[in-house]
């Protein structure tokens, strides 16, 4: 096998692992209220939210096609490009796993390509009208949609429920979030899955095995489904806990209005082919049923530490995209790729031993919010 040869399957294996982090790391958008309430138990909620992310993920190309063409200049950029900016999203999903933040794996993803390609390629290489138009527009865009759907919805919710009695309305509201959590996961399969198959295709026109206008190969979908629902069936326990608990105490109705505004924000977003972030709408949604209930509390202090999370994803990931160029670009050929490989793997194993410390699991992801937990 040739160093080229070498190089590509390094950026694949890769770019699964990536996916894989996002299924994990957004197992929470679909499924954090769905826990929290009761309406599912933790793990057949994660079992559920892995089978329809897999379905989902045929469900769409488009999203595919704008992370593999709509972002950099694909004639401008290498195999260790892509491996860089792979890393740059890596290094934050995993980040931000740890400290329990719901924060927006495509952001990363993106961050990290684009750092990579300005460090290797200079400015000219990133489409910036593109990447206002399709990411850092939609990025202000859709939490705010949601949070504007899921107020007015959960408002409509109690308003319209307000005679019926509260056990019927709790026992009819659990029905009803199984089914709205399973579109968020549906939903979810046909915005996140894509953003690998992008890259990967990116990666395999880089490299020169497919044509520019080839379209996603059928065995890359397979294996970018598959991963992802292998990563969100382990379930990210930590990010579940602070989507589901941490910024309100969420009931049955106001769960019910969170998730179908996510899945209705999130569906009309794959249609166009806007690469947003699943967790920002899940998180705005979780904000607006908060906001929408009576005298409910929403915990802006937590909402807050998400909202600098968010603003600075994309130029962290970037920054170690950039790295993670030089770096294996110092060292050259395929034994840098596989040098800066090494210590990601290390790096983050480490970081994996840690949170083994303060472990979070399905059997306490639901206990209360604690005082401390407020106070971090």
């Amino acid at each position: 096998m040739g160093a080229e040869a070498v190089l590509l399957v390094v950026v694949v294996v890769t770019a699964l692992s990536f996916d894989f982090t996002n299924g994990f790391h957004d197992t929470a958008n679909a499924m954090a209220t769905s826990i929290a309430t009761g309406a599912l138990r933790p793990k057949v909620a994660v079992g559920l939210s892995a089978a329809l992310n897999f379905a989902g993920a045929f469900l769409s190309l488009k999203v595919a096609a704008t992370i593999a063409t709509g972002i950099v200049e694909t004639g401008a950029i290498t195999l260790t490009v892509v491996f860089a900016g792979l890393i740059g999203g890596l290094a934050w999903n995993l980040l931000t796993w740890y400290f329990g933040i719901p924060s927006s794996s495509s952001h990363a993803l993106i961050g990290g390509v684009v750092g990579a390609t300005l460090i290797a390629a200079g400015a000219s290489a990133v489409k910036g009208k593109e990447l206002m138009s399709h990411v850092l527009i939609p990025a202000v865009l859709a939490p705010m949609t949601a949070i504007v759907v899921a107020t007015l919805g959960t408002f409509l919710v109690y308003v319209i429920t307000r005679r019926v009695p509260e056990g019927i309305r709790s026992r009819g509201f659990k029905l009803g979030q199984i089914g709205s959590a399973s579109l968020v996961s549906l939903a979810h399969g046909t915005n996140d899955a894509q953003k690998t198959m992008g890259v990967i295709t990116l990666a395999l026109i880089t490299g020169g095995v497919i044509r520019q206008d080839a379209g996603v190969p059928f065995w890359v979908i397979v294996a970018s489904a598959t991963s992802i629902s292998l990563g969100t069936y382990l379930g990210g326990w930590r990010v579940i806990r602070t989507m589901g608990k941490g910024l309100t105490e969420i009931e049955t109705p106001q769960g019910f209005a969170a998730e179908s505004s996510s899945a209705a924000v999130i569906f009309s977003s794959s249609h166009f082919g806007f690469p947003l972030s699943t967790t920002q709408v899940c998180a705005g949604s979780v904000i607006g049923a908060g906001l929408g209930k009576r005298l409910a509390e929403v915990r802006w202090s937590v909402a807050a530490r998400m909202g600098v999370a968010w603003l600075i994803t994309i130029p962290a990931a970037a920054l170690v995209g950039a790295l993670a160029w030089a770096s294996a670009n110092r060292i050259g050929g395929s034994l840098g790729v596989l040098t800066v490989s090494g210590v990601s793997a290390v790096l983050s194993g480490g970081l994996y031993l840690l949170s083994r410390r303060a472990p979070v699991h399905a059997g306490n992801v639901n206990d209360k919010w604690t005082a401390k937990e407020r106070s971090a």
